[in-house]
């Protein structure tokens, strides 16, 4: 674990991704975070209220929301966050896709901030929960699911084509398997008034309780406009059901991360339980409202009594919050926290290095391409297909040290990235192809020419990228099937 890179009670302002990945691996005890729910609409703050002004799109597009790089990064590190991505999209479509991938980045970060003693609680609703499920068990491993948590509340609106929409979900997962949690008390009469024997009912200085964390579902009223701390925010949720998440799963001067902060519900409740804490939020007046929140609840003294109260001591300042749009610089050296599937080592990669999957494809392809056959040799097994057929692959895996970068990438066949997965070098699949019960060996000399010639290549351009085509290879076979491909690249 590595100490926070910033200050208690930090407001960035900025897209959180850009924070989280300038954040320290391991540093934050508990996620508990309200993100969009891809509900397909705009929200905008009640007029006239605390949070005028606020507003955020909730709608998602492939084509304009998701960037290359995000991609890149999912495929070659996440393999089984990508399947899940792919799958919504094929079920549900590209909206659905774009939401989880923009989401799915970001988790990631998540998951690297959070301590191996943490935990997340990732608030959704049925429009998204199934999908997000299917990320979180890929991302934060099956294993160390918790709960679904329902919170149940009343508001108005009903329908008379479907039975009434009165709950949210909450996604509990644990960094591992040691992770904190503490039962929580909840005053009972059950027993007394209705003579429940199932209940189960403890006794302490202040009286009978029964253990409300027990249960997963949680009847907690919402958040109504003419309550005192509504601030008008869109989708302002109750500080009751945050405190309750805090309670659960973080002690005392643990520091509680929200990077969808928003009208700041998360932050001021870890301030009310003398949690630390730190968020992230695109809207500029966010950090206003956690002042005026925490004013109006005594926390903050107003800064003209700095002079006239007494034990000034007892109260915060203004000036005790950092908001700042400036990203913290890592003092963990960068190291990368690891997955089951992942190197822990972070390798350092030159500014020629750092091209996208795409343009790595448009390279290995000139270099392992077939002029006489008009086809891309597959370099495990020698045979020659067109580009859609070919799947971006590392030489050596990632579970063996490899990196991403162009020098240590390939084009391969299908069946022969299948047969790879992340386990074998790419020698050690040529072997595999001649031991397979059906020899998949096509020619095992062109395959290793075409390993020849794409080294060759990557030295060649490494001065240049990223590459421009010279002056005619615009009108060459290979790079014009580029262009036309609808290629997909995986890895």
């Amino acid at each position: 674990m590595s100490k926070p890179n910033w200050e208690n009670r930090t407001l960035f302002h900025g897209d959180n991704l850009d924070f989280m990945r300038a954040m320290n691996s391991e540093s934050v005890d508990l996620i508990a975070t309200d993100p969009p729910f891809n509900k397909g609409r705009d929200f905008h703050a009640t007029p006239d209220s605390l949070s005028a002004g606020a507003s955020f799109q909730d709608r998602w597009s492939w084509e304009n929301d998701i960037h290359q790089q995000w991609i890149d990064s999912i495929q070659d590190d996440w393999p089984n966050v990508w399947e899940v991505i792919q799958s919504s999209r094929k079920s549900w479509g590209d909206d659905m896709g774009a939401y989880l991938c923009f989401m799915g980045v970001r988790l990631i970060a998540m998951w690297r901030i959070l301590k191996s003693t943490g935990s997340i609680y990732l608030h959704c609703d049925p429009t998204a929960s199934h999908y997000l499920k299917l990320l979180m068990d890929a991302i934060f491993e099956r294993r160390n699911f918790r709960n679904e948590i329902v919170w149940c509340y009343k508001t108005g609106g009903m329908s008379k084509r479907w039975f009434g929409r009165k709950h949210d979900i909450l996604l509990f997962y644990s960094k591992s398997e040691d992770y904190k949690f503490n039962p929580l008390k909840e005053k009972s009469y059950l027993s007394h008034k209705y003579g429940f024997s199932n209940v189960t009912i403890l006794e302490d200085e202040v009286g009978p309780y029964t253990l409300a964390g027990v249960r997963d579902y949680w009847d907690i009223p919402a958040i109504r406009g003419n309550q005192p701390d509504a601030t008008g925010y869109p989708t302002q949720k109750p500080s009751a059901l945050y405190k309750r998440i805090i309670e659960a799963s973080s002690n005392e001067a643990d520091i509680v991360f929200d990077p969808f902060a928003g009208c700041a519900t998360t932050c001021v409740a870890a301030e009310q339980l003398s949690r630390q804490w730190v968020g992230i939020d695109i809207w500029p007046k966010a950090s206003n409202v956690i002042v005026d929140r925490l004013e109006s609840l005594g926390f903050v003294a107003p800064k003209y009594t700095r002079r006239t109260r007494k034990n000034l001591r007892l109260f915060l300042f203004p000036d005790n919050f950092h908001f700042t749009s400036e990203l913290p610089e890592r003092t963990d050296d960068g190291e990368t926290a690891s997955s089951y599937q992942k190197v822990k080592t972070q390798t350092y990669l030159e500014p020629w290095q750092r091209i996208q999957n795409k343009e790595i494809t448009r390279l290995l392809a000139e270099a392992q391409w077939h002029d006489e056959e008009d086809g891309v040799v597959c370099a495990g097994c020698g045979r020659i297909l067109e580009l859609p057929f070919m799947h971006l692959d590392h030489i050596n895996p990632k579970s063996d040290g490899g990196s991403n970068d162009i020098t240590n990438r390939i084009l391969l066949c299908a069946p022969c990235n299948l047969r790879k997965k992340d386990i074998l070098t790419l020698r050690g699949l040529r072997i595999e192809n001649e031991k397979a019960h059906v020899n998949w060996m096509h020619d095992r000399e062109r395959a290793e020419i075409a390993q020849s010639r794409a080294r060759s290549r990557t030295e060649e351009v490494r001065p240049t990228l990223p590459y421009t085509p010279e002056v005619g290879d615009e009108n060459s076979t290979w790079l014009r099937n580029l262009k036309s491909a609808d290629y997909q690249v995986v890895s």
